[in-house]
């Protein structure tokens, strides 16, 4: 489903299939408003995440003031120059609708350890995130994204959960 690009809406560029998933799994949270979150296509590794973002998003962001939008990735265990990286790739004058969050490793190792599908997990993070609680965003794979995850739902829990 499509957002309303004049209303305040998420868009979602996940870097790969197995984050494709745990998006999917994200919106399928009933208390969901889905006509402000979208899912994208996934972009087919970080750097190429980047590189859409900045080919294509960058521009929309400028044209459509109300949208913000979640970077999905793998930090592959790099998460602090990874993230460093991203965040410089970031104009300043969008770094308070751009948010970058993922697994520290990879989603195959989380779900691994949390035993769900992708898109469990992502109904699973959905949930903490309209229940304001933390189950699955404390998991050691993905405490990493806590700063970010409280800027961001500080930010769309208005207009994203019903």
């Amino acid at each position: 489903m499509s957002t309303n690009r004049h209303k305040l809406h998420i868009l979602i560029l996940p870097e790969d299939d197995a984050n494709r998933q745990i998006a999917t799994g994200f919106i399928l949270n009933e208390s969901l408003n889905q006509r402000a979150i979208q899912v994208l296509p996934s972009a087919g590794g970080w750097k190429r995440v980047v590189e859409k973002f900045k080919d294509d998003y960058i521009s929309t962001m400028l044209q459509y003031p109300n949208r913000m939008i979640v970077l999905m990735i793998d930090f592959d265990n790099d998460q602090e120059a990874r993230l460093s990286f991203v965040k410089h790739e970031i104009p300043d004058y969008l770094i308070n609708r751009v948010f970058v969050v993922g697994v520290k490793s990879e989603p195959e190792n989380l779900k691994r350890e949390i035993r769900k599908t992708f898109e469990g997990i992502g109904e699973a993070l959905a949930n903490d995130c309209s229940d304001n609680t933390n189950k699955t965003w404390s998991h050691a794979l993905l405490i990493h994204n806590k700063v970010e995850v409280d800027r961001m739902i500080s930010l769309v829990r208005p207009f994203l959960f019903q």
